[in-house]
C-alpha cells in the first residue's frame, strides 16, 4: 500500500532552545519540574502523558501511553489494572523506561528505573478522587483480556452502574498505583542541523553523575 506522503521529506527544523551545562541543576527532578511547567505554559495538551515500556517474560518489549499522576519520594506515580498486560510484565520484570515527548517545546525526556506498588491506602485515596465514571470503568474492565465485542464491556459497565447505584464504589483488588524510582534521566532539546543537546543523569548512591551525549 502506497503512502500519501513521502516519509523521507517529512522534516522538522528545531530552533526553540538549547541546553547548556550552566543551565543544568544538580538534581534531574529540578530540571524535570522546570520543563514540565514550561510545557504547560506552551499549551502542551497532556504534558503528563508518557510512553511506558515494559518487557515480557519471553523478553519482548511493549509500550503504551499512560498518565503521570504524581511525583513524590523521588519517584513517578501512575495507576493501572494489576492484571493487565503491563501489570503482569511488571510483576515479572520491574524495570521500565518512560518517555515524555513535547513537540511544542521540541523536547523529550527518557527516564529509566525500577517499579514498585504504592500503598493500598495511597491507591484508595487517588481512586476516590477520580470521576465516578472512571471508577466504574476500572471496575468493569478486565483490562487486556480478549472480549467478543464492545457490547461485552458496555454490559459489564451497566452491571457495575446498577450494583453501586447510590453507593460508594470500592477500590478493586486488582487496581492501584505504581511508583517508578529513576536510575537515569536523559533530557533532549532539539537544535538546528540535528546537533541536538542530550544531557544524561545517572544515579550514583546519593548523587547524580551528569554527562553530555553526542546527538
Amino acid at each position: 500500500m502506497a503512502l500519501t506522503h513521502n516519509l523521507a521529506d517529512l522534516r522538522q527544523h528545531y530552533t526553540k532552545g538549547g541546553l547548556e551545562e550552566h543551565q543544568i541543576p544538580d538534581s534531574p527532578f529540578t530540571l524535570f519540574n522546570e520543563w514540565f511547567k514550561q510545557a504547560g505554559e506552551l499549551g502542551v495538551l497532556e504534558p503528563n502523558a508518557m510512553v511506558l515500556s515494559t518487557v515480557s517474560a519471553d523478553n519482548k518489549p511493549s509500550s503504551r501511553v499512560v498518565l503521570l499522576k504524581g511525583i513524590e519520594d523521588a519517584g513517578f506515580i501512575f495507576y493501572s489494572n494489576y492484571e493487565s498486560r503491563k501489570g503482569k510484565e511488571l510483576e515479572h520484570n520491574p524495570y521500565v523506561s518512560i518517555l515524555f515527548f513535547w513537540p511544542e517545546a521540541e523536547r523529550q525526556m527518557r527516564i529509566e528505573g525500577k517499579v514498585s506498588k504504592i500503598s493500598r491506602e495511597s491507591s484508595k485515596e487517588y481512586f476516590v478522587s477520580r470521576p465516578r465514571e472512571s471508577q466504574l470503568g476500572a471496575c468493569a474492565s478486565a483490562q487486556s483480556s480478549i472480549i467478543k465485542g464492545r457490547h461485552i464491556i458496555e454490559e459489564s459497565y451497566k452491571q457495575c452502574l446498577a450494583q453501586y447505584e447510590g453507593k460508594d464504589i470500592p477500590l478493586p483488588d486488582f487496581w492501584g498505583g505504581y511508583i517508578i524510582h529513576p536510575s537515569s534521566f536523559e533530557f533532549w532539546q532539539g537544535r538546528p542541523s540535528r546537533l541536538h543537546d542530550r544531557m544524561k543523569y545517572t544515579k550514583e548512591q546519593d548523587s547524580w553523575l551528569i554527562v553530555r551525549l553526542s546527538p
